[in-house]
């Protein structure tokens, strides 16, 4: 039951990721982003990641639960995603800026 609820929660942060990462792809600028929330959320799906892969207990049944893991790295990646644009679109809000 535990695994099942941190799925869901894994996927309710999850289902936002794809919309913000749009979002901020068409914005093409930083404001109303904050790179240390960024940076905070990335290092909070690698500690989660780094917490399964060193629980024993979840290791020696990863064949049934390798599910929980998967949802992690998919958020995992779509955070390293938002960020890879947030730099992008720092770059053109200093390209602006120097115009």
């Amino acid at each position: 039951m535990s695994e099942i609820l941190e799925i869901i929660m894994i996927v309710s942060f999850g289902a936002s990721w794809p919309m913000n990462v749009i979002k901020s792809y068409k914005a093409r600028t930083t404001k109303g982003k904050s790179l240390p929330f960024l940076i905070l959320i990335l290092f909070g799906y690698i500690a989660g990641i780094a917490a399964k892969l060193t629980n024993e207990a979840y290791m020696a049944s990863i064949g049934e639960k390798w599910y929980v893991l998967f949802f992690y790295v998919l958020n995992l990646v779509m955070v390293c995603t938002d960020l890879l644009i947030y730099v992008r679109n720092y770059r053109l809000d200093q390209r602006r800026a120097e115009e």
